[in-house]
């Protein structure tokens, strides 16, 4: 990933890209090219060096059963929107200002194990069902549903464990805007129900000092 050095993410950043109910695309290098399944993850920081991500495939899905051949790759998204050159003041002020994208990704590499077992992967979607139903006023939990049914829906799915190697991550909230800027920016964006990233760019212009 290029990442110019004001880009490069702070292990903050990193660590609410990782930690954030959302999904990945799990790349894998097999013989028979490249296989990708974008596929809701939980962040688990204990495992190994650097953390592991736990995820599942579907087992008719035919990626697990090819042998991954070196790093894998989780390729996670955070919130990302266009910025329009009209909601920069410089605009006004010299009009040397061009569109650009503001994002925030991490590219996580690690070694892909796979888990057939029902314990394993009991604990899994139980762990992902919390992560996602936390802010429900009457989170449902694995244990609402028959325990015969869970069975049957366990054995249709192979969990799927990268011991992360190495983190690639970027984060372009605007940071590089004098302040003018960065205060349209947060309205432009809100404007167009950005919300999400609105509040990533508010929240790096008081974080960094200027």
């Amino acid at each position: 990933m290029y990442i110019p050095d004001h880009f490069a993410a702070g292990t903050g950043a990193v660590h609410d890209l990782l930690s954030k109910p959302g999904a990945a695309n799990l790349v894998t290098m097999t013989a028979k090219g490249l296989l990708a399944t974008l596929l809701p993850f939980t962040y688990e920081p204990a495992i190994g060096k650097h953390g592991a991500l736990h995820a599942h495939l579907a087992r008719n899905n035919t990626q697990w059963l090819e042998p991954a051949i070196g790093e894998s790759l989780a390729i996670i998204q955070g919130p990302d929107a266009y910025i329009s050159p009209f909601w920069y003041a410089s605009k006004a002020e010299h009009g040397r200002v061009v569109p650009t994208w503001n994002h925030a990704t991490a590219h996580v590499y690690g070694r892909l194990v796979l888990h057939d077992d029902p314990v394993w992967l009991r604990s899994h979607v139980r762990a992902l069902t919390a992560l996602h139903e936390a802010g429900a006023e009457h989170p449902w939990s694995v244990e609402d549903a028959p325990d015969r049914f869970i069975a049957g829906q366990l054995r249709a799915i192979v969990g799927v464990e990268l011991v992360i190697t190495r983190i690639e991550a970027k984060a372009k909230p605007s940071q590089n805007r004098p302040d003018g800027d960065i205060a349209g920016v947060v309205d432009g964006l809100r404007c167009a129900g950005e919300t999400d990233m609105a509040a990533a760019v508010e929240h790096a212009s008081q974080s960094c000092p200027r």
